[in-house]
């Protein structure tokens, strides 16, 4: 009996890290030691409040049930908290923030509710590959929408709208920028928010990376009037070390939301208690704590400068984010050709640009997810073999 995948499947391909590691652990099992330096998966704790919370709430026989779709009352007023302090964004816990497992979830459950066959969606090349995919699986069409150095990675809105946007229903944003590291504006915010009022046009920006060298948070729902049109995706995987632990937000207008709810109830269940409770003590983290992360995300970050220009490549050092977005040298053809040679010759593995859409493959993106040690013994191998 042979049972094939839906069509649907065609449409996707493997997550490239997703195949990348294997390759990679094949390199390991041979005895070669790579440094990875591709992944951004923080390797620095959470607080030890958070944690301290998480093990003091999973020690209560209690809390191991099922739960709420809508998350707990206290996780939803922390995230409101949150927001109000960092983004000066007032939200109504009850009803215009919804708790999920893990931003990219929200991704799908986004695209799940709103796209269909027939639709359009705007989408960033270079952008987070998801948003592809998940659109794609609705049966949507994408449309990319370039993003370039020399416009600072900012979509052109102007030429967006001398475009045929009838059947455009949706538009991802992501800002800072993931991999580019650009920071939008509360002007271009602004101007975010007419286009898609006056194209119709939901937008949806995702938002997980405010807090990473960067010490003015911005969010696009503090804009005026943006509730009536953009949702906000945010996470506490990059901003408070929880990447495992899968703790994001949907962020918007109650009627918003609660279409999210409608497709999110029928595909998942509520999160454990604990991890709740945890993640909403996460997020009374004083101002002190987020510099100190910040401080060392800066002197990892001047490591990976110095690895960058040992390799010949120009990047702008004003980047937001846990990576580094660098344009690659004549030397190489591009992003792929660089990360296959660093790879094979000094067993670092750099993320080749050209995974996050065709305006990336000319550039490559390192984490800044390792300690300054590990750097220090990738900038070593480097300079010995290149």
């Amino acid at each position: 009996m042979s049972v094939s995948p839906a069509s649907r499947m065609n449409l996707v391909q493997e997550y490239y890290f997703s195949t990348k590691l294997k390759e990679i652990a094949a390199m390991q099992s041979r005895g070669i030691r790579v440094i990875n330096l591709g992944v951004g998966s923080p390797d620095l704790p959470p607080s030890p409040e958070a944690v301290a919370a998480l093990n003091e709430a999973a020690a209560n026989p209690k809390n191991h049930a099922y739960q709420s779709y809508i998350g707990v009352p206290a996780l939803r007023e922390a995230f409101a908290d949150w927001y109000r302090m960092w983004y000066g964004v007032s939200l109504n816990p009850a009803n215009e923030i919804l708790p999920l497992v893990g931003s990219k979830e929200g991704i799908m459950h986004i695209a799940m509710t709103y796209l269909e066959p027939g639709d359009e969606v705007l989408v960033p090349n270079p952008g987070y590959p998801t948003y592809r995919a998940a659109s794609l699986l609705t049966g949507a069409t994408v449309v990319d929408y370039t993003l370039a150095e020399t416009n600072g990675w900012l979509p052109d809105l102007s030429a967006l709208s001398r475009t045929d946007l009838s059947r455009v229903k949706l538009m991802w944003v992501n800002y800072p920028h993931m991999p580019t590291g650009a920071q939008a504006t509360q002007a271009f915010y602004e101007d975010l928010v007419k286009f898609g009022k006056a194209h119709n046009i939901l937008i949806v920006n995702d938002n997980p990376y405010s807090f990473i060298l960067n010490e003015q948070p911005l969010s696009i729902l503090s804009v005026e009037g943006a509730m009536d049109i953009a949702l906000e995706l945010n996470s506490l995987s990059k901003s408070h070390n929880m990447a495992g632990w899968r703790v994001g937000m949907l962020a918007g207008n109650a009627r918003f939301v609660a279409d999210v709810l409608r497709f999110k109830s029928n595909m998942d269940s509520g999160m454990f208690l604990p991890v709740q409770l945890a993640a909403a003590q996460a997020l009374r983290n004083p101002p002190e704590w987020y510099a100190s992360l910040n401080q060392t995300y800066r002197q990892r970050q001047q490591k990976v400068f110095e690895l960058l220009r040992l390799l010949g490549c120009a990047f702008a050092e004003s980047q937001q984010g846990m990576f580094v977005w660098a344009k690659v040298p004549p030397r190489w053809a591009d992003g792929y050709a660089l990360s296959d040679e660093v790879l094979q010759q000094a067993h670092v593995f750099i993320t080749p640009g050209g995974i996050f859409g065709s305006q990336g493959n000319g550039y490559i993106r390192a984490s800044l997810c390792s300690d300054v040690a590990v750097f220090d013994e990738a900038i070593e191998r480097v300079a010995k073999v290149l």
